[in-house]
């Protein structure tokens, strides 16, 4: 049957069957190739959209106008709203539910984009919480089918480093939902939630895929790509010691990326990345803790195997294909 995703939410990649995130990923390959072609649809011409930060951006916050704009739509950018303080999420979401055609939230908890999709009556996408970044890893697997020359499904990802936050939860989502081979590796006390392990691995037993988890690097062996995110996300920087403390031994290496004795292993980043001191956050890590790099050397992030900024643009791509599936013509 075709796919129609017309007035669905994107909370979590686990309400999406793999066919539907096939689909999402297909229009993205044919959006981006328009795009480079000049050509443009104006598939959301007519739309108004709003989007709610209540986290800093780069990346989303772009990818969402940038995609926006070039599909005819009109952009509202909110980071100052009364939700939450004088206004309830539920009474917020109904009235910009009144206004807009979409809503994209960035933020902390889960159970707000969750709250902004039950009483908006429009589609809601969410652009990150604590717990899942859908946009994110539909990014990362355009990249990944760019630049890794086999079928997703006999893919093997291994996610290094913090692989309990929203990117080793939404990885883990989204190579069980396509068939992929993910191992995170971790100390184990960064594992992921035992309950949404099991629950990963009954949809794996559906597609195929293989979900595990180690505490030692050598499971990087035969990886196509690498993935890491910061050792702290936003909202935890009072655990920087603790963590470094723990995860300098998953540090991504020279040395790891040859570890996968794969010379076409690809190496992926969300960003933004502490691989240098040329940022102030990282000029205060380092005075404090003694450290140039973090979760990636400078060496890796520079070299032939990194793909992050061929899988930052795909952010646009994907979020395009998002908002053309789910609120366009």
């Amino acid at each position: 049957m075709p796919v129609n995703l017309k007035g669905r939410h994107l909370l979590t990649l686990k309400d999406f069957t793999p066919e539907e995130i096939r689909y999402m990923l297909d229009l993205a390959h044919e959006l981006k190739t328009k795009k480079r072609l000049g050509i443009r649809n104006k598939m959301l011409e007519g739309k108004n959209i709003v989007l709610l930060f209540d986290k800093t951006s780069t990346r989303t916050r772009c990818a969402f106008e940038v995609a926006a704009f070039d599909e005819g739509a009109q952009v509202t950018f909110l980071s100052n709203s009364q939700m939450g303080k004088k206004e309830s999420l539920e009474d917020t979401a109904k009235v910009l539910g009144r206004f807009y055609d979409g809503i994209e939230y960035r933020g902390f908890k889960q159970e707000v984009v969750e709250l902004l999709a039950k009483h908006a009556g429009v589609p809601v996408w969410n652009g990150l919480t604590d717990m899942y970044h859908p946009t994110q890893i539909l990014a990362d697997f355009m990249t990944i089918e760019e630049h890794v020359h086999k079928p997703i499904n006999k893919v093997k990802l291994v996610y290094v480093g913090d692989a309990r936050n929203n990117m080793g939860n939404s990885l883990m989502i989204g190579a069980a939902k396509m068939g992929m081979t993910f191992v995170g590796i971790a100390p184990k006390s960064l594992f992921p939630d035992p309950a949404l392990v099991a629950e990963m691995q009954e949809v794996a037993k559906e597609t195929g895929a293989s979900i595990s988890f180690s505490e030692d690097i050598a499971a990087v062996e035969s990886a196509d790509a690498i993935y890491t995110d910061v050792w702290v996300s936003m909202g935890e920087e009072a655990q920087f010691e603790e963590r470094i403390r723990l995860l300098t031994p998953y540090r991504v290496t020279m040395d790891m990326m040859k570890m996968t004795h794969n010379d076409n292993v690809i190496f992926l980043h969300c960003l933004p990345s502490f691989h240098d001191l040329e940022t102030s956050v990282g000029r205060d890590i380092y005075e404090k803790f003694g450290i140039t790099e973090m979760e990636v050397t400078d060496e890796v992030f520079r070299s032939k195997y990194s793909k992050v900024f061929d899988e930052a643009e795909n952010r646009m791509h994907t979020i395009k294909a998002v908002m053309v599936a789910t609120i366009g013509r």
